[in-house]
């Protein structure tokens, strides 16, 4: 098995250690970053064992034939994953969370 992450997937999670951070999520930096690595860790060990569904046309702009799969942080917030798979190797395209994409899910 393996795991790779699309440029822009890569960037958004840099991106979210930033946001996190500076729209006050969190208090301290490192906090927001280990919050950010504990995700990836959860995508790198747990993705090929979660159940997966079907994405909607919505998100074909970012690739053909996605499939998508749920991953809960805490009570307020769930990150999907939306990804391509083939020969073993899972190649992810776009995360978003329930206040970004929830609401596109089942059209």
């Amino acid at each position: 098995m393996k795991i790779i992450f699309d440029p822009e997937a890569e960037e958004f999670l840099y991106q979210l250690v930033e946001m996190l951070y500076h729209k006050e999520y969190f208090g301290f930096y490192e906090d927001a970053v280990e919050y950010v690595a504990t995700l990836i860790a959860d995508i790198n060990t747990s993705l090929p064992n979660k159940l997966k569904k079907s994405a909607s046309k919505h998100f074909s702009k970012y690739g053909k034939n996605l499939v998508y799969t749920m991953f809960k942080k805490n009570d307020n917030t769930q990150w999907y994953v939306f990804f391509n798979y083939e020969d073993d190797v899972y190649y992810i395209r776009y995360i978003g969370n329930n206040h970004t994409c929830a609401q596109y899910l089942n059209e």
